[in-house]
């Protein structure tokens, strides 16, 4: 398809008053947190010259943030979304430029550990955005599905972006520059977001602010989502560290970026145009059937990776790959909204992404191990085995991702929960 008539044809969910403007500033939100991973490793190893330092700490604000991402999201449910998202902004600033104040001042490590551990209050900018498009579009669910492959996009998008900015920063300006830009940015995009106040989702009629809910998490679907974004999360972090090692062993460690960046473009691409199809079969068998497809052409890296092949055949491959993850994160984004109630919409996507993070994390050290200890291109054989997993996941729990009616039962199996 012609990207100008893409564009027209993506055109139509930005006829809703304030849809423009709390998805600009929503990818502001995104694009900082894209940054603070490469920002974070960068600025440790030169101040302090240590990797290992760096990947810990990291791994530690990623602990944390898997934890703090889904309480914050029932705060939103129960309170609304600007009025947590701006004293969560403001509040997750703190600790952000306190650390670099501590690798400024060469504070002891710890401080480094307890300044980004702190820093998991940062709103899910990319889950309140799906919120609110399942809000102006309630009533149409060809705009929902259009939406959520928008948001699927932005955010391949953002993190092509986020690293490759971070990057020029750092080594250009001082490697203070990439995490001082993306706290700016982080600050600056949910404050602006959450001053959109029409687009805003109401609090569901009925229920009083504060009122607590069980855990979205006793709904049976959603435990198989979360599993299966566990692996999908687990097929990211591989495939990334796999990547960098399998580049530098054929002394080109440089194009690496380049080749993950072909993933994500991969995977923008098909979000986009996944958004224009109409959807036919029910998003439970939707998400089967992107499992399936993850499964299959995850193992074409690893083809690629045992038989040696040279960058630009892995750099098709890997391309082809990210064209299988946009569907079925989509459509799992999809069943997160049709499974669970309105009231913990925000909660249930925090959760999920949550299970991403855990997954990317476990994925990226399982690859550096692997990376260590055999040759080089056996790590994919951790991405293709994770979305083989995905896909006997989701098959075991099929029967509680059927569409129909679940919404309904997720409000009955939630209420008895109170």
């Amino acid at each position: 398809m012609p990207p100008r008539a893409l564009l027209a044809s993506y055109r139509r969910l930005f006829a809703a008053p304030g849809a423009t403007a709390f998805t600009l500033a929503g990818l502001l939100g995104r694009l900082a947190l894209s940054m603070n991973g490469v920002s974070l490793v960068v600025l440790l190893a030169e101040r302090r010259g240590s990797y290992a330092l760096a990947g810990t700490v990291s791994a530690a604000g990623l602990v944390t943030g898997a934890l703090g991402m889904p309480l914050l999201g029932r705060l939103v449910d129960r309170y609304g979304q600007s009025r947590v998202a701006v004293p969560a902004a403001l509040y997750n600033a703190v600790p952000l430029f306190a650390l670099l104040l501590c690798v400024r001042l060469g504070a002891p490590d710890w401080t480094l550990y307890a300044c980004w551990t702190a820093c998991a209050a940062a709103p899910n900018l990319g889950g309140m955005a799906r919120a609110r498009w399942a809000h102006l579009y309630r009533d149409d669910q060809a705009a929902r599905h259009l939406a959520n492959s928008f948001e699927q996009a932005m955010d391949e998008l953002c993190f092509m972006a986020g690293p490759v900015l971070a990057m020029l920063l750092c080594t250009t300006l001082a490697p203070e520059a990439g995490l001082l830009a993306s706290g700016t940015l982080g600050t600056t995009g949910a404050l602006l977001f959450a001053a959109q106040r029409r687009t805003e989702p109401p609090l569901p009629v009925g229920v009083p602010a504060g009122q607590r809910h069980g855990s979205p998490l006793r709904v049976p679907g959603l435990r198989v989502l979360v599993l299966t974004f566990l692996a999908t999360g687990t097929v990211f972090g591989a495939t990334e560290i796999t990547t960098v090692a399998y580049a530098d062993s054929l002394g080109h460690k440089a194009a690496a970026g380049a080749l993950l960046a072909l993933v994500a473009a991969g995977s923008c691409v098909a979000g986009l145009v996944f958004g224009l199809l109409t959807p036919r079969r029910a998003p439970g068998v939707r998400f089967l059937v992107g499992a399936a497809a993850m499964a299959g052409v995850l193992l074409l890296p690893l083809a690629a990776g045992l038989g040696g092949a040279g960058l630009a055949v892995l750099g098709a491959v890997l391309f082809a790959a990210g064209t299988a993850t946009a569907p079925t994160m989509v459509t799992g984004m999809t069943l997160v909204q049709e499974l669970l109630p309105q009231r913990q919409f925000n909660e249930g996507m925090a959760v999920a992404v949550s299970g991403i993070v855990v997954g990317i994390s476990a994925g990226a050290a399982l690859a550096g191990t692997v990376a260590e200890h055999a040759a080089p291109g056996t790590g994919y054989v951790l991405p293709a085995g994770a979305a083989a997993l995905a896909l006997l996941i989701a098959l075991a729990g099929r029967r509680h991702l059927r569409a129909a009616g679940v919404r309904e039962n997720a409000e009955r199996v939630v209420s008895a929960s109170v």
